[in-house]
This record gives structure tokens, sequence and C-alpha cells, in this order.
């Protein structure tokens, strides 16, 4: 809102006030005018000379009576006059040459006077000049360096397109970072393998929180997610899970598979575990033994009678075997779920992840799972009065179908539950769903090409962005952030206690980030560099600049009645730590300074305060990311 404005003005010195001609008497002029003077009145001095010594000569010619006294009365009063009157010439000659002289130093002091009144003058016009750029760098100074970027309250998502591991962990550790210290819930769904939610656990810990992590798929027995789902939901689950290797199938495809799973749901009763639905699959299809499965307790005899009846014995008995097969054979990826279920404390931060070290394939089918159950389980809720007040993160959405992903958003919707979806590439199925309904887009570093470029033409390559020296300093220094999960829902897993209720509360978020986080630590160090905090370059949005952005920079796009809005954000969690930033939008900041009558003075209450700690309870969550 106001521009540098520099080094102070230079103090003005007496060297720099040019000295005027004549500021003081020269002594050369001085001896010039005596010598003038003297050579003026050597023969007048001379010739009184002459005549006193003639007088002398007749005054001691009368005392002799050599000379008449009558003579020599006339001879002293002619010689005497004489030599009076070039006594009295010289002495004149003298009193001129003193006049001129003090007619010079008159003049010399007038300029010497000038010359000080312009210095007072210069000094008095540079104290004004350091009076008004005193005041120009106190506004300088006091005004905010960043501001939050808002979206309209109607906006329910959020579409990440693209970005990098370290960009992504930057993006959810601010967003949960926020998020949590103002009271709400969130939910990470890491589809990623890279651990990005990390920093945002040992924040939460740090700020008095148990977070509940599970490390897929070797916790897959204490996850009890869906365990509490009707027949008809969990059939629902189970088939859109068996459908994740397959992206052409049809509805009706699916629908086939529902049925199935119904059947047999209804056949093992209320509460069917997944290993007793994989037993019954097994029977139908008629693979291995299934006195095995009864030996183990999954199945009764009762069960595997009604199971040997669902169907007819006809044509269509091949491809029911058929199906059963390929349901089996996928979902005993997930017989162990919920095998070892037992009641976990609540927690405002909950992360289910993927271990990179499992199947790609194994991955795909647990994160269908969990979103697809999330989804019913989000059917099944309240709508919030709170919209945010839960926050989902999906990241590496672009690892679920079409579908999961548009059910998911139907329930978030539905819900009044806050929805981010991180998608690393651009694939036709991400494309026709960005921005879809009511959701802002954000766009990170696309390294693809094609992808720049849809994203540029969504955008509109005429816009101009402004990007900070900071963002650019402080990407690389955190480029290779990385790390793996500890889950803590296994016995003696975590490797840290929480940190205790006092220490938890002490600092806030600004301590909280800058001691707990690589963003924070990073920062600090940039921060002492003074000149990478103002400067910044401006860029259009074409592909090539996208494809170059640092890794936390957030390109937030959203359709307005008056037009597409673009808007360039740095989504490094460590700017709110800085002094100069806050929550406010800065439309809502120049808004409010630049109204007539608001108080200037320090007493007055700041109405967006440097984010010290929790949000205002008047800003909503949606308004502070």
């Amino acid at each position: 809102m106001y521009p540098d404005p520099g080094p102070p003005p230079k103090r003005p010195s007496p060297s720099e006030v040019a000295e005027e001609p004549g500021a003081a008497v020269d002594p050369a002029w001085i001896r010039r005018e005596r010598f003038q003077k003297d050579l003026l009145n050597r023969p007048v001095k001379t010739l009184g000379v002459l005549m006193a010594l003639l007088s002398v000569l007749i005054l001691v010619l009368g005392f002799t009576e050599v000379l008449g006294w009558s003579f020599a009365l006339i001879g002293l009063v002619v010689t005497g006059g004489v030599a009076l009157a070039c006594g009295y010439a010289v002495g004149q000659g003298e009193r001129a040459l003193r006049s001129r002289i003090r007619e010079q130093e008159a003049r010399a002091e007038r300029r010497r006077e000038s010359r000080e009144r312009k210095l007072f003058d210069a000094q008095e016009d540079h104290a004004e000049r350091y009076r008004e750029w005193a005041a120009k760098k106190e506004q300088y100074d006091k005004q905010l360096n960043w501001y939050a970027v808002a979206i309209p309250d109607e906006i329910d998502r959020i579409d990440v397109a693209g970005g990098t591991l370290p960009g992504w962990s930057a993006l959810i550790t601010l967003l949960g970072a926020t998020r949590l210290y103002s009271g709400g819930h969130l939910t990470v769904l890491d589809l990623s393998e890279g651990a990005i939610a990390k920093d945002l656990i040992e924040l939460a810990r740090r700020g008095g929180d148990d977070p509940l992590v599970w490390v897929l798929p070797v916790d897959l027995p204490r996850l009890d997610l869906g365990a509490t789902l009707p027949p008809e939901a969990f059939a629902d689950v189970l088939a859109h899970v068996v459908s994740v290797s397959e992206e052409h199938r049809t509805t009706r495809d699916l629908s086939f598979d529902n049925a199935i799973l119904e059947r047999v749901l209804e056949v093992l009763g209320d509460n069917a575990r997944i290993n007793q639905v994989t037993a019954a699959l097994r029977a139908l299809a008629q693979v291995g033994d299934p006195r095995d499965d009864l030996r183990s307790g999954l199945l009764t005899a009762t069960q595997l009678e009604r199971i040997g009846t669902l169907f007819g014995r006809g044509v269509t008995d091949r491809v029911v075997i058929e199906r059963a097969w390929a349901l089996e054979s996928q979902l005993r990826k997930l017989e162990a779920l919920g095998s070892e279920a037992v009641r976990l404390p609540p927690a405002r931060l909950r992360v289910v992840s993927m271990d990179r070290q499992a199947g790609v394939f194994g991955n795909r089918v647990l994160g269908t799972y969990v979103a697809t159950a999330l989804t019913h389980v989000l059917r099944q809720s309240p709508a919030s009065d709170r919209p945010w007040y839960h926050t989902i993160i999906v990241a590496g959405a672009d690892k679920l179908r079409g579908d999961v992903l548009d059910r998911l958003m139907d329930a978030c919707e539905t819900s009044q539950t806050g929805l981010v979806l991180t998608y690393r590439s651009l694939t036709p199925t991400v494309r026709e769903r960005l921005g879809r309904g009511h959701a802002a887009v954000a766009f990170m570093r696309l390294g693809n090409a094609e992808d720049a470029r849809v994203a540029s033409e969504h955008m509109g390559t005429e816009h101009r962005l402004e990007l900070a020296q900071l963002t650019e300093t402080i990407s690389p220094t955190v480029d290779g952030l990385n790390g793996t999960y500890i889950s803590t829902v296994r016995d003696g897993a975590a490797s840290e206690e929480p940190e205790s209720e006092d220490k938890a509360g002490e600092g806030g978020l600004r301590e909280g980030i800058t001691e707990s986080t690589e963003w924070g630590r990073s920062a600090t160090k940039a921060m002492g560099e003074e000149r990478v905090l103002h400067r910044s370059r401006e860029f259009l949005v074409e592909p090539h600049q996208l494809q170059q952005l640092p890794t936390t920079s957030v390109i937030v796009t959203h359709a307005t009645a008056e037009g597409r809005q673009v808007r360039l954000a740095d989504a490094n969690p460590a700017i709110l730590t800085f002094p100069k930033t806050t929550l406010g939008e800065f439309e809502e900041v120049r808004r409010v300074m630049l109204t007539p009558g608001t108080p200037d003075d320090e007493s007055a209450e700041d109405p967006f305060p440097p984010n010290l700690g929790p949000p205002p309870e008047r800003l909503d969550w949606r308004r502070t990311h």
C-alpha cells in the first residue's frame, strides 16, 4: 500500500552551500590599497618634512640673530603652514583608506550573513523533508507484508492441480495449522506415499493434540472405518473397491457386483467382516476347500449351504462364478480390515496413509476403500452448521476413479464438509472435474508441458502476477523434504511422547511452526536477509512459467460475476510466523485503513492483528487459508 521511501534525505553541510565572492576582506587588497596610498602621499610627506626642517633652520637663524625676527617670523609661518597642510593631507588619505576597509568589511559581513541564512534555510528544508520521509518510512515499516487469500463463502472445495511433494507438504501444513488452531477437525487421506502430513502431525502434537495415524496395509487390522455401515452401504463400498482396476466398467457391471455382494452379506448377517465376505466369495466361486473356512470359523455350515443356493445352476452360473472369483481376488487385500480394532481416543487430526513399500495396486485398492467408506460415513452424518469445520484433504486424488471422486464431492457438499483434492497430473478424469460445481482451483508447479498448457488456458494467459523473492529463496532449501509416517495406533509404535499441556500452549502457533517444521526453520534463516523481504518479479501466466513455479507458489483462481479472478499466493506455513502477517485479506485491510475516521493512534484496536495464536473467532476458516 505504501512504496519504499528509500534512504533518508542527506543533511546539508556548510561546505555544500556555495560561498559568495567577497564574503571576506582580501588581505592582498588591503596591501594594494596601502601601497597606492603610500605612493600618492610620498611627495606630500617629503614636502612636509622639508618644510618642517626649514622651519627649524629659520628658528635657529632667528635665535642666532643671523636673520631678523621679522623675517624669521614670516618664514616660520610659511614653512609651518605648508608642513601642517602636508600632514593634514597625509592624515586624510589614511582616514579614507580605513573607511574603505570598513566598507569592505561591512560588505563581507553582509555576504557572510546571507550565506549563513541560506545554510539555515537549507537545513530547515532538510528538516521538513526528513520529517516527511520519516512519516512515509513509518507507514512503510508498519504496513503488513503478507495477507490472506480468501475464497467466496459459497466455495466448498479446492482442487489443487500439480505440485511437488514438498509443495503439498507446505500447503497441507498451512491449511491444517489454521484449521486445528481454530478448533476444527481435519482428516488427511494421503495417497501420495510421500508422508506429506508429517510436519502437520508434529505441529499438532506440539499444540496438545494426539493425532491418529494409520499406515496401511500394516495398520489395516486397527482400521475400523466402515465397520458400522449397513449391509447395503457396505456392499456398495466393496463393489467400488473392486472396480479400481477396471477403468472402463459400466454402471451395469458395478450394479452386478453390488448385487452379488448384497446377497452374500444378507447370508452373513450384520457386522460381517471382510474375511467372511472373501470366504463366502470363495465358496460361491468354488475356489479352494470350503472346509478350511468352516474350521477357521469364517463360515458356518448353514451359511455355506445358503451360499450354494444363492444363484441358479443355469447358463448364467458361469458368469456368477467368474465375478465372484474376481471379487475375492481383490477383496482379499482387505481381509485384515478391523480384525484387531480397539477403541481409540478422539483426535482432531486423523491421517490415513499408504506405505510406499506396499504394492501399487494394493495401495489403490486400500485408498479406494478408505475414500468410499468415508463417503458413506459422510452421507449418514447430519449437515454441519459450520462449513469447513471438518475438512478432508485427499493427497493424490488422481489415483481414484472419477465416480469415486464424484461421490466424495457430493457427500462433502451435502454434509458441509470442506474438501481439498490434490492431483499430481491432469488426467482426462481430472480435467473434466477441475473447478466443477462450487470449487476453486489452485495450480502449483506443473512439470508436464501439456498439463501446464491446460492450466494456462484455464486461467487465461493475460494475467500478470507478482512473485515475492522470499518465495523463490526459501523453496530450494526445502525442496528435498521427505520422510515416513510413524503409526500411532500400534502399541508402542510412537517414538515420541506428546508435548505436555503447559508446553503445548507456550507461544502458540508461531513457535510451533518455527520449532516443529522444516519450513519454519528455513524461513528463520531467510528472514535474516533483508533484501529478500521486499523484492519481487512479475510474470505472465504462460505454460513455461507454470513449469518453473517455486515449490510453495499457488495460483488460486475461481469464477466470479465480474470474470475469473486469479491471485498468486505462497503456501509456506512459516509465513504465519512473520511479524507482518495478517489473516485479513488485502482488500479488507485497505478498506479499514482508508475509511474516514479510522483511529490512527497506537491505542486503537488493530482490526487485523498479526497471527500470534488462534485466528479471531469472527474470521471463518474459509477466509483465512
